[in-house]
């Protein structure tokens, strides 16, 4: 079973759909009981890093996380999602992450010169590693991005794509996974890459 972590900062709509469209089994959830029985953990999540980042420590869901990915349990953050694995994030000032992934999250501003943000529409990926999630995805294949910051990681970079710079589009770190593009709204290629999720085993 899937638990899609509910922490108030998401349109979780699109996500559900998805998930049973692909015929996973699925929750959205906050019992803290409900995400240590469950198989795997999708984090996703949209809006600002701190009152995401403040939300989950609120709940104590920030440590619960943590816990579960150190117990080898797997986990997808998406788009927000993603960018809360990192140490860190500078948007709207400096705010603490999880610190799964070794990196930090930067206003795509400050890097692209005269192209909008946020950066918003379709793109293709280039591949750095051989990620589970991306079997049966060629390089190439578009998948659809909505975002203003982007995280310049350490470690686990996975794919990227081109906006006037190469941002980081996908990052894993052993059983940690992140998109920083939303899966569930890049038609098959998105549907493939969360049923890829759904049958990772490690």
């Amino acid at each position: 079973m899937i638990a899609v972590i509910d922490y108030g900062v998401g349109n979780l709509f699109s996500l559900t759909h998805s998930l049973k469209k692909i015929g996973a089994d699925s929750v959205v959830t906050n019992d803290k009981e409900i995400i240590k029985k469950a198989d795997k953990l999708i984090l996703p999540g949209v809006g600002a890093f701190g009152d995401a980042a403040e939300k989950l420590k609120k709940d104590g869901l920030d440590k619960l996380i943590i816990e579960q990915c150190n117990d080898g349990k797997p986990l997808l953050g998406i788009c927000l999602g993603m960018q809360l694995l990192f140490d860190k994030s500078f948007e709207y000032g400096e705010h603490k992450g999880l610190g799964l992934i070794s990196g930090e999250v930067l206003p795509l501003k400050d890097y692209v010169n005269g192209l909008k943000i946020p950066h918003m529409g379709w793109n293709s990926l280039k591949f750095y590693d051989d990620n589970p999630l991306f079997n049966g995805t060629a390089e190439g294949q578009y998948v659809y991005f909505v975002h203003s910051f982007f995280a310049k990681c350490n470690e686990g970079l996975s794919a990227t794509c081109d906006y006037g710079i190469e941002v980081t589009a996908a990052v894993r770190k052993n059983n940690v996974f992140g998109m920083q593009f939303h899966p569930e709204k890049s038609g098959e290629v998105g549907l493939n890459i969360l049923k890829q999720f759904e049958l990772y085993n490690g």
